[in-house]
């Protein structure tokens, strides 16, 4: 499913549910406009460069979780992608199901803040 807005105007307001990194995107999907035949591996939530005047220029927001479908950024206290988008929650509720090296990667980071989340 493509959502597309004319000239790279905001869509919609893309919003991590963990860092609660918000910002305007353009575009979500795995083609982004004006790419030459890029696609994606992932459905993502996607804006214009602004720091290029190249038309075909973008930035990679973030995706949803594969697991618990909740809106995550690509930042690295937020989210992994192994063959899917995981948030880190669900990373670290089934750390055993991913390879030895993610697995000693995420071991060796200091424990992520879960802003915006009840404790358990």
């Amino acid at each position: 499913m493509d959502f597309v807005s004319t000239e790279g105007t905001p869509r919609g307001l893309f919003t991590c549910e963990f860092c609660e990194l918000s910002t305007p995107y353009s575009y979500y999907g795995q083609k982004p406009p004006n790419t030459r035949g890029i696609v994606l591996l992932e459905e993502c939530f996607v804006m214009k460069d602004p720091f290029s005047p190249e038309k075909e220029k973008f930035l990679i927001l973030g995706s949803t979780c594969s697991l618990c479908h909740k809106t995550v950024c690509i930042g690295p206290d937020c989210s992994l992608f192994y063959t899917k988008r995981f948030c880190l929650r669900c990373v670290k509720e089934h750390l055993d199901q991913f390879p030895q090296q993610i697995q000693t990667e995420l071991l060796k980071k200091k424990p992520a803040q879960t802003t915006g989340s009840a404790s358990s």
